[in-house]
Protein backbone atom coordinates (compact mmCIF):
# COMPACT_ATOMS: atom_id res chain seq x y z
CA UNK A 1 0.00 0.00 0.00
CA UNK A 2 2.99 2.73 0.56
CA UNK A 3 5.54 1.47 -1.18
CA UNK A 4 6.00 2.33 -4.79
CA UNK A 5 7.30 0.23 -7.71
CA UNK A 6 8.83 3.39 -9.11
CA UNK A 7 9.70 6.60 -8.06
CA UNK A 8 8.03 9.57 -7.17
CA UNK A 9 9.35 11.81 -10.05
CA UNK A 10 8.28 9.04 -12.37
CA UNK A 11 4.62 10.01 -11.43
CA UNK A 12 5.16 13.34 -11.65
CA UNK A 13 6.67 13.38 -15.23
CA UNK A 14 4.00 10.49 -16.73
CA UNK A 15 1.37 12.52 -15.28
CA UNK A 16 2.45 16.06 -16.86
CA UNK A 17 2.69 14.13 -20.59
CA UNK A 18 -0.69 12.21 -20.07
CA UNK A 19 -1.98 15.99 -19.15
CA UNK A 20 -0.55 17.84 -21.62
CA UNK A 21 -1.59 14.90 -24.14
CA UNK A 22 -5.18 15.01 -23.59
CA UNK A 23 -5.63 18.69 -23.17
CA UNK A 24 -3.93 19.24 -26.58
CA UNK A 25 -5.93 15.88 -27.78
CA UNK A 26 -9.32 17.60 -26.74
CA UNK A 27 -8.71 20.87 -27.74
CA UNK A 28 -7.73 19.78 -31.25
CA UNK A 29 -11.10 17.51 -31.65
CA UNK A 30 -13.10 21.08 -31.35
CA UNK A 31 -15.15 22.83 -28.88
CA UNK A 32 -18.16 20.57 -29.56
CA UNK A 33 -16.37 17.94 -27.52
CA UNK A 34 -16.14 19.69 -24.14
CA UNK A 35 -19.48 21.67 -24.38
CA UNK A 36 -21.81 19.07 -25.58
CA UNK A 37 -21.48 15.97 -24.06
CA UNK A 38 -23.70 13.37 -26.67
CA UNK A 39 -23.87 9.91 -25.02
CA UNK A 40 -20.71 8.58 -27.19
CA UNK A 41 -18.65 11.78 -26.49
CA UNK A 42 -18.67 10.87 -22.73
CA UNK A 43 -18.25 7.01 -23.40
CA UNK A 44 -14.63 8.03 -25.16
CA UNK A 45 -14.12 10.02 -22.21
CA UNK A 46 -14.36 7.73 -19.59
CA UNK A 47 -12.79 4.81 -22.27
CA UNK A 48 -9.75 7.72 -22.37
CA UNK A 49 -9.76 7.72 -18.59
CA UNK A 50 -9.05 3.91 -18.56
CA UNK A 51 -6.70 4.07 -21.45
CA UNK A 52 -4.16 6.48 -19.91
CA UNK A 53 -4.26 5.37 -16.37
CA UNK A 54 -1.63 2.40 -16.84
CA UNK A 55 0.49 5.12 -18.62
CA UNK A 56 0.28 7.50 -15.77
CA UNK A 57 0.79 4.85 -13.21
CA UNK A 58 3.95 2.73 -14.44
CA UNK A 59 1.20 -0.23 -13.13
CA UNK A 60 1.86 0.58 -9.64
CA UNK A 61 -1.21 0.17 -7.66
CA UNK A 62 0.13 1.96 -4.41
CA UNK A 63 -1.86 4.52 -2.48
CA UNK A 64 1.34 7.36 -2.72
CA UNK A 65 1.31 6.47 -6.32
CA UNK A 66 -2.50 7.54 -6.52
CA UNK A 67 -1.76 10.48 -4.75
CA UNK A 68 1.25 11.64 -6.34
CA UNK A 69 -0.72 11.10 -9.71
CA UNK A 70 -3.94 12.98 -8.21
CA UNK A 71 -1.46 15.74 -6.68
CA UNK A 72 0.09 16.19 -10.11
CA UNK A 73 -2.79 16.21 -12.66
CA UNK A 74 -4.45 19.12 -9.86
CA UNK A 75 -1.34 20.97 -9.99
CA UNK A 76 -0.96 20.56 -13.67
CA UNK A 77 -4.66 22.31 -13.53
CA UNK A 78 -3.96 25.25 -11.58
CA UNK A 79 -0.91 26.02 -13.12
CA UNK A 80 -2.82 26.04 -16.67
CA UNK A 81 -5.90 28.07 -14.67
CA UNK A 82 -3.41 30.45 -13.78
CA UNK A 83 -1.64 30.92 -17.00
CA UNK A 84 -4.69 31.68 -18.51
CA UNK A 85 -5.90 33.49 -16.11
CA UNK A 86 -2.35 35.94 -16.55
CA UNK A 87 -1.45 35.66 -19.83
CA UNK A 88 -4.32 36.36 -22.63
CA UNK A 89 -2.15 34.50 -25.38
CA UNK A 90 -2.33 31.51 -23.33
CA UNK A 91 -5.70 31.66 -22.90
CA UNK A 92 -6.11 31.68 -26.56
CA UNK A 93 -4.33 29.19 -27.14
CA UNK A 94 -5.93 26.80 -24.77
CA UNK A 95 -9.64 28.01 -25.23
CA UNK A 96 -9.80 29.46 -28.22
CA UNK A 97 -11.47 31.96 -28.98
CA UNK A 98 -15.45 32.37 -29.61
CA UNK A 99 -16.67 32.39 -32.72
CA UNK A 100 -20.05 33.47 -34.81
CA UNK A 101 -21.97 30.76 -36.38
CA UNK A 102 -24.84 32.83 -37.15
CA UNK A 103 -25.01 36.35 -38.20
CA UNK A 104 -28.59 38.30 -39.21
CA UNK A 105 -30.07 35.06 -39.69
CA UNK A 106 -27.00 33.49 -41.91
CA UNK A 107 -25.55 30.33 -40.54
CA UNK A 108 -21.87 29.83 -40.97
CA UNK A 109 -21.67 26.55 -42.36
CA UNK A 110 -18.06 26.17 -42.81
CA UNK A 111 -17.25 26.81 -39.06
CA UNK A 112 -20.32 24.41 -38.58
CA UNK A 113 -18.89 21.72 -40.53
CA UNK A 114 -15.04 22.50 -38.52
CA UNK A 115 -16.64 22.27 -35.21
CA UNK A 116 -18.71 19.12 -35.92
CA UNK A 117 -22.10 21.04 -35.31
CA UNK A 118 -25.00 19.66 -36.87
CA UNK A 119 -28.01 21.94 -37.84
CA UNK A 120 -29.96 19.45 -35.07
CA UNK A 121 -27.54 21.00 -32.53
CA UNK A 122 -27.82 24.54 -33.75
CA UNK A 123 -31.82 24.27 -33.79
CA UNK A 124 -31.90 22.68 -30.07
CA UNK A 125 -29.48 25.83 -29.06
CA UNK A 126 -31.54 28.22 -31.05
CA UNK A 127 -35.05 26.38 -29.56
CA UNK A 128 -33.14 26.77 -25.45
CA UNK A 129 -32.90 30.85 -26.48
CA UNK A 130 -36.40 30.95 -26.90
CA UNK A 131 -36.13 31.14 -30.89
CA UNK A 132 -37.87 28.91 -33.02
CA UNK A 133 -37.00 30.52 -36.29
CA UNK A 134 -33.48 31.55 -38.11
CA UNK A 135 -34.59 34.99 -39.19
CA UNK A 136 -35.32 35.84 -35.44
CA UNK A 137 -31.41 35.31 -34.51
CA UNK A 138 -28.88 38.30 -34.48
CA UNK A 139 -25.59 35.99 -33.43
CA UNK A 140 -25.43 32.96 -32.22
CA UNK A 141 -21.75 32.34 -31.23
CA UNK A 142 -20.06 28.93 -29.88
CA UNK A 143 -18.61 30.07 -26.79
CA UNK A 144 -15.25 28.51 -25.77
CA UNK A 145 -16.37 26.56 -23.41
CA UNK A 146 -18.54 24.92 -26.42
CA UNK A 147 -21.53 26.33 -25.56
CA UNK A 148 -23.76 28.35 -27.61
CA UNK A 149 -25.23 31.43 -26.90
CA UNK A 150 -27.66 33.40 -29.22
CA UNK A 151 -28.53 37.09 -29.28
CA UNK A 152 -32.29 37.70 -30.77
CA UNK A 153 -33.21 40.42 -32.64
CA UNK A 154 -35.03 43.37 -31.38
CA UNK A 155 -38.40 43.52 -32.43
CA UNK A 156 -39.57 45.78 -35.24
CA UNK A 157 -35.01 45.28 -36.70
CA UNK A 158 -36.33 42.51 -38.96
CA UNK A 159 -35.62 44.70 -41.79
Amino acid sequence: MWNMSVPWWEFVLRGVVVYVFLLVFLRLTGKRQTGQYAPFDLVLLLILSNAVQNSMNAGDNSLVGGLVSAATLIGCHVVLAQLTFRYAGMARLIDGMPQVLVQQGQVNTDLMRKELLSTDDLEAALRASGCLHLHEVERATIETNGQITVVLRRRGDDA
